[in-house]
């Protein structure tokens, strides 16, 4: 029996009381038991009934909100998707809220001390992984240079001496040091100011994530910019950020994630247009479909297959 199925299980046995408090109480007995200092995630998920989503609120395509609005993205459909799956474990609807994000250490500090539960759409990093923990990837994404397009050309050399933007703290700030040591690094705050460093003058490029470079050179309506080099100076998993030490939130959080992938590759209409509609080749960045069936058929070759049995038709005996 799956934990999915334990957890039904254990949580239906107290239908006919209140289900925050039975929820909670069950999931202690399940998990092992817990201090009672320390709520666990699915324990507060469980008394809440809602997920806390945390991010930055300009990231287009993973992440963007206007104004006071709903956010979206495919980070997002792939928090809605957890959402669901942890309504199904847990016997309960859990609704997904979001709370903006200023940095990197305020985000991390929220989802390290329960004030949020789930971020999603960052590289890995092994630094980070020391303090909070990381799901398996959502995607996969690269290190590129935005530039004009009578720039730089992308070549390692081309990069020495020039002025670049980085954010400050990130994983391009210290790759580019890797990769070039004599460029000239100019750390900015967060993205947003280092694209307008850049469409100022003040900078000749900026290095930073593939996906979102893409998603905000097109909301930011930046013309004679380019994405070099053709292929990435690094490549690495997009994931979800979860608390640390929660390791049956975090198999929920994989199994969401491991069906909206596997359903894409299937062809499963709301798996294909919840990707499409951030990613795909009708979106705002374009990736063709054939390279995102590529991508995830390489993040879930480690893992095992899941899709969805049918149901037998009435009075028909199932296969033996």
């Amino acid at each position: 029996m799956s934990f999915s199925d334990l957890l039904r299980a254990g949580l239906s046995r107290a239908r006919g009381l209140r289900a925050g408090a039975s929820a909670v109480a069950l999931l202690t007995l399940l998990l092992g038991g817990l201090p009672a200092r320390a709520e666990g995630v699915l324990e507060r998920i469980a008394r809440s009934g809602e997920l806390v989503l945390i991010g930055y609120p300009d990231l287009p395509p993973l992440l963007s909100r206007q104004g006071q609005g709903q956010p979206q993205g495919y980070a997002v459909e792939v928090a809605q998707r957890i959402a669901a799956q942890l309504s199904t474990a847990l016997g309960r609807p859990v609704k997904l809220r979001f709370v903006p994000a200023t940095d990197s250490v305020a985000l991390e500090t929220a989802i390290a001390t329960g004030k949020a539960d789930l971020a999603c759409g960052f590289p890995f990093s092994w630094e980070r992984d020391m303090r909070i923990d990381h799901s398996l990837p959502i995607g996969l994404s690269g290190l590129r240079l935005l530039t004009r397009a009578d720039g730089l050309d992308g070549s390692v050399a081309s990069l020495a001496g020039r002025s670049i933007a980085v954010v400050r703290g990130s994983l391009a700030e210290g790759e580019l040091q890797g990769i070039q040591p004599q460029a000239r690094a100019v750390p900015f705050n967060n993205l947003q100011e280092s694209l307008s460093a850049f469409q100022a003058g003040q900078v000749q490029a900026v290095f930073s994530d593939t996906i979102v470079l893409a998603g905000l050179a097109q909301s930011r309506g930046i013309s004679g910019a380019v994405l070099v080099p053709e292929l990435p100076y690094e490549v690495y998993g997009v994931a979800c950020l979860v608390p640390p030490n929660a390791s049956t939130y975090r198999h929920l959080v994989n199994l969401a994630i491991v069906r909206l992938l596997q359903g894409y590759l299937d062809g499963e209409p709301q798996a294909v247009s919840a990707v499409n509609r951030w990613l795909g080749p009708e979106s705002s960045i374009g990736i063709p479909q054939a390279r995102l069936q590529a991508i995830f058929e390489g993040v879930l070759i480690g893992v095992e297959t899941i899709r969805p049995v049918p149901q037998a038709s009435p009075g028909v005996e199932p296969a033996r």
